[in-house]
């Protein structure tokens, strides 16, 4: 089925619109992935407000802002998928990792993670990061260990101090 001109046009302008709102996506190869599988990647994905789109690759080409033209274009080449995050690129792809390693027909290409490019061979890294949460959470843990240590070593003096007097008041 033929699109006219205008279709294509106006898809253009969506894909270049989602590649600006969105700060990450990812490229992927889906070669063998049935209409049944897609549906339930998309259906993953929705349940935490990511995308998944399957793009004709010249519509994506035109689509792309010229900063990420240089990086992605040899990647657009055969069948094309992006998956879009908003605001949790880490957890993107640990779904897409997870839904990989399930059925054995996605593969990653390229992407753009919060504006930089990210190669194939990164990808894994960003799916075995923990989420933000996590990460927030170990960030806090390593802010506060100095202070707790600061307060365990002052009032060590203290403590010490009073099983002293405790011990002699039982020796006496």
């Amino acid at each position: 089925m033929n699109i006219t001109r205008e279709k294509k046009i106006e898809r253009v302008e969506e894909l270049r619109q989602k590649f600006e709102e969105f700060p990450t996506f990812y490229l992927l190869d889906f070669n063998k992935l049935t209409v049944a599988q897609a549906s339930d990647l998309r259906r993953r994905l929705k349940e935490r407000n990511f995308s998944f789109q399957v793009i004709k690759n010249r519509l994506a080409l035109r689509a792309l802002k010229s900063d990420y033209f240089d990086h992605l274009k040899d990647y657009f080449r055969g069948p094309t998928a992006v998956a879009f995050a908003a605001d949790d690129p880490v957890g993107l792809a640990k779904i897409l990792k997870e839904y990989a390693k399930e059925t054995k027909l996605l593969r990653f290409k390229a992407g753009i993670l919060e504006g930089l490019y990210l190669e194939a061979d990164r990808f894994e890294e960003i799916a075995n990061l923990g989420s933000r949460e996590e990460l927030l959470a170990k960030l806090g843990y390593l802010m506060a260990y100095p202070l707790i240590k600061f307060y365990q070593t002052w009032q060590a003096p203290l403590v010490t101090f009073g099983q002293l007097l405790s011990q002699l008041k039982s020796k006496k």
